[in-house]
């Protein structure tokens, strides 16, 4: 058995901090790159060369 929780709360505290974010633009700060960066991405998160959290672009896999 295992008890498990949330550090962020429920659907309705989500949603609140969701509408307070889009009233407010509140966005966080991402870095956007393409599959074929994902190397040079992780040597950069080795090196602490990273200001933003990367976001991997998957419209061109298709």
């Amino acid at each position: 058995r295992s008890l498990t929780g949330s550090l962020i709360g429920g659907i309705a505290e989500t949603q609140e901090m969701l509408d307070f974010c889009a009233e407010h633009g509140v966005a966080p700060e991402i870095e956007v790159i393409e599959p074929d960066y994902i190397n040079e991405a992780y040597e950069r998160v080795l090196a602490s060369d990273v200001r933003y959290r990367f976001v991997i672009d998957t419209a061109s896999l298709r």
